[in-house]
């Protein structure tokens, strides 16, 4: 990790790495976690294979619905590593996403309690670190992490 250009969180997730896999990669279990709650996610398009598409929209009623992330799977390792990036579009057109570009890497690996969970997310300037630090990049990542964590848990039995 490079401290001056990335940003990270960890948990351990009291759920096997399957469960956490699965919540991952399931486009209808995805978007029950991926953004902050009350906001609201709908997969576009979604298949987590290298190359594949990541797109989404968010709401704040449920009814109507915004772009939130047009991206690209760079790399999918079966349970253990998820990379993607919102700077290259699923059309793998070079993108400049707002409000920063970024390259998140996801690792899974098996803890006594669970799984281990990290999200790296990499920036290509200080500037853009910096910026998504103050849009909150922790409380909102965290937010996301923790409502991953509730439902692989209740699905568990955790």
């Amino acid at each position: 990790m490079n401290t001056e250009l990335d940003l990270s969180i960890e948990r351990v997730i009291r759920a096997p790495r399957d469960a956490v896999w699965r919540a991952w990669t399931d486009p209808a279990r995805f978007e029950q976690w991926w953004l902050p709650a009350p906001m609201v996610m709908r997969v576009e398009r979604f298949e987590a294979t290298a190359g594949g598409p990541m797109v989404t929209s968010m709401s704040e009623d449920g009814e109507q619905f915004v772009p939130h992330m047009d991206a690209v799977f760079l790399l999918v390792e079966d349970r253990e590593r998820i990379v993607f990036t919102n700077a290259i579009d699923s059309a793998w057109r070079p993108a400049e996403p707002q409000p920063v570009a970024l390259t998140a890497e996801i690792t899974l690996a098996d803890a006594p309690e669970g799984t281990a969970y990290r999200a790296l997310v990499r920036h290509g300037d200080r500037a853009a670190r910096d910026r998504h630090e103050e849009l909150g990049f922790h409380e909102g990542w965290g937010a996301v992490a923790d409502q991953l964590a509730a439902l692989v848990e209740k699905e568990a039995g955790a």
